[in-house]
């Protein structure tokens, strides 16, 4: 592929993936969409050694087809690229979908480039407060790599523009139905003004906060008295990565009520988590420690 030698939004693109260059070969999650197309392009144009991966969800008619598209897009920007169907568990749909992707692209053990931008660190943050629990992405977490927290989603859809790639545009990405769709329509047309700067550059401080004080609590446990010795935002952290170890959902209230059965126990009832049409997952004390418990 031929790529131009003016292209300011691609040149953004390819200026956020430079710091992230290394000798080993990365995995680019492919949705077809135009940040990971536009990342992909990137790393490519920058020497990276990548290998895009397609995850069919199979939750839309049409989805191979989809699937299909992307790869060839990824052949013809000069990468390798695989197609992995997956099946979405029951349950929410979209933290179900997102649980059996990462497990996708995750499988092979290299390093993850997925291409979340400015835009959807300022949502995340926002999705966070909404439960409770505000929280940002960091530029890594573990395997996860986000080279693109950078720049925004402008930088993007102008970048394939510029390279004349044609995007998949998702429908769910219209449906309000979804949180994070309601809260992106609200932060482009509702408020006066662009939000997105300052809330993503609250969510990078929260995550940069959030990485230290998960280091200093230590690892997940499932000790109360253990839990409970500890400073109260060390405590809660420790809980929270625990509880998303067993696949239970974190909100500010969860995580509250969880703490109380490791510093204020007094025989109360287990702590919902989540759970899918198989039943709720609860969390609960017992002999002095937590486990979680799949309740009909």
């Amino acid at each position: 592929m031929n790529f131009p030698r003016v292209s300011p939004h691609f040149l953004a693109c390819r200026r956020a993936v430079r710091p992230h260059r290394g000798s080993t070969a990365v995995t680019v999650g492919l949705s077809g969409g135009p940040d990971s197309l536009a990342l992909l392009a990137a790393a490519v144009v920058e020497g990276v050694d990548a290998r895009a991966v397609i995850v069919d969800h199979q939750l839309q008619e049409g989805s191979a087809e989809v699937a299909h598209r992307a790869a060839e897009q990824a052949r013809a920007l000069g990468a390798r690229a695989e197609i992995r169907t997956v099946d979405v568990a029951p349950g929410n749909l979209e933290a179900q979908a997102r649980r059996a992707r990462y497990a996708a692209l995750l499988a092979d053990g290299r390093d993850v480039w997925v291409g979340h931008t400015r835009d959807d660190q300022a949502e995340t943050l926002l999705l966070g407060a909404l439960r409770g629990n505000p929280a940002g992405m960091s530029p890594r977490a573990g395997r996860i790599v986000r080279p693109f927290l950078g720049i925004r989603r402008a930088d993007t859809v102008g970048a394939c523009a510029e390279l004349g790639l044609e995007p998949w545009r998702d429908p769910f990405n219209e449906d309000t139905d979804f949180r994070r769709v309601a809260l992106r329509r609200f932060l482009d047309g509702q408020l006066h003004g662009d939000a997105t700067d300052p809330l993503a550059q609250t969510a990078d401080r929260i995550a940069a906060d959030n990485a230290l004080l998960e280091e200093l609590a230590g690892p997940p446990t499932d000790d109360c008295a253990e839990l409970a010795a500890q400073p109260g935002p060390l405590r809660r952290r420790r809980i929270a990565a625990w509880v998303r170890e067993r696949g239970g959902k974190v909100t500010g209230a969860s995580i509250s009520a969880i703490e109380a059965l490791c510093v204020d126990w007094h025989g109360q009832g287990g702590v919902a988590v989540g759970g899918d049409t198989g039943g709720r997952l609860e969390v609960t004390r017992s002999g002095g420690r937590l486990a979680v418990t799949l309740k009909a």
